[in-house]
């Protein structure tokens, strides 16, 4: 690999951190301090989430429509992101937060999706598809980011230090990827006519597209509460910070492990095994309230999640070569969606059966559903003649 290669999948790398890792999911750790210095109650947190989900529906749906300029629109929508970062730390008041929180939803989306295609479809331009296991590790860097460096920043800047303080580091980020990414040049995208080969509502990919709107549903409800649900256990307190840490660093290598291994075994059963996995652990808290079972269920959530993205977009975009963004797009819709109703859900069984065992109860059926409808439909799909070759290997 060469330094350009090297540059833009660091880049890459960098930016799916500051949109995914930070934007997103830094919410999560700080989540607990907000709560207790600004008496928040459980269904605010859980509408703070949801509207951060439905700006990132919107702009997952919207990246699928980008088709020119996608370079200057994507570095655009970093801007304003990071900007939304820093904004959280400046002012104080709910319904801006509101907003804040569904813009920085709304570029996120429009990153995840445009980094992802343009990403990949370089490295396949230069046949490099097995790196690009390393693209989505970015999501796990900026968590484990997150949850290293905002129990110090609140230490000594309260929450609201917090958000500046990864807003400073995002501004690092975006500073560095601009420099990395200056010799990339993207062409616009020429739209395929539609033919009975690129309609992709067909065959397995349907089934695929289903399962994972259910997969966001399900790890949202973990992804987005764990460390309050631990913070909120008096006995485990002092490891709500480190199971967010520890999410973190078990999803930075999971994509490159999860690509790994789907070059040596059948797509399907690497994502079945995910999913195994990640029910196991959204479950583990609600059979055992102690360290081990909660520091787990972190490293199981980090592992899984990151893995089950890598998975189902690499091997969407095998599928449909020439529609990258479109079906990046379509997939990231569907998992959107899943993830603006999981923290209402969430929160209303939360509220009323008064533990948290409720929610986690449902995100793990949801989670056991996703699997099972991805068996259903490769065995189904297997039998059709528009079967589409689900037993890729890379």
């Amino acid at each position: 690999m060469n330094r350009q290669h090297f540059s833009i999948i660091l880049g890459g790398i960098l930016f799916l951190a500051v949109a995914m890792g930070i934007s997103r999911f830094a919410f999560t750790p700080i989540l607990p301090f907000m709560r207790v210095d600004e008496n928040l109650s459980f269904t605010q947190g859980g509408w703070l989430a949801s509207s951060n989900y439905i700006g990132y529906f919107i702009g997952a749906l919207g990246a699928g429509f980008v088709n020119r300029s996608k370079k200057n629109f994507l570095l655009l929508n970093v801007f304003i992101n990071v900007f939304s970062i820093l904004l959280m730390g400046l002012i104080e008041s709910y319904l801006i937060w509101i907003l804040l929180r569904f813009i920085a939803g709304l570029t996120s989306g429009f990153i995840f999706v445009l980094t992802s295609s343009i990403v990949m479809d370089y490295l396949a331009a230069n046949l490099l598809t097995r790196w690009s296991g390393y693209l989505f590790s970015g999501v796990g860097f900026g968590i484990a980011l997150s949850g290293l460096f905002v129990p110090f920043f609140e230490a000594s800047f309260n929450w609201q230090g917090s958000w500046l303080g990864l807003g400073a580091l995002s501004v690092l980020f975006l500073a560095t990827t601009i420099f990395l990414l200056r010799h990339l040049n993207v062409k616009n995208h020429i739209k395929e006519p539609k033919s009975a080969d690129n309609n992709i509502w067909r065959g397995f990919m349907p089934w695929l597209i289903i399962a994972y709107g259910l997969e966001g549903l399900g790890y949202i409800i973990t992804g987005t509460f764990l460390v309050d649900i631990i913070y909120n256990i008096e006995s485990l307190r002092a490891y709500a910070g480190y199971s967010w840490v520890l999410a973190g660093l078990a999803a930075i290598p999971s994509a490159p492990i999860w690509m790994k291994c789907m070059s040596r075994f059948s797509t399907v059963s690497m994502m079945s095994l995910a999913y195994s996995m990640q029910i196991i652990g959204i479950l583990l808290p609600v059979l055992s309230q102690s360290a081990w079972s909660v520091l787990l269920s972190a490293m199981s959530f980090g592992f899984t999640f990151v893995g089950l993205v890598t998975m189902s977009t690499a091997y969407a975009r095998q599928l449909f070569p020439k529609q990258s963004n479109y079906v990046v797009s379509i997939l990231t819709t569907f998992y959107a969606i899943g993830q603006i109703i999981g923290p209402v859900i969430a929160s209303r069984l939360e509220t009323h059966f008064r533990t948290f065992k409720a929610p986690l109860l449902f995100a793990g059926g949801t989670v056991t559903l996703a699997l099972v409808l991805l068996l259903v439909g490769y065995f189904y799909s297997r039998k059709s003649p528009v079967h589409l070759a689900a037993d890729i290997k890379y």
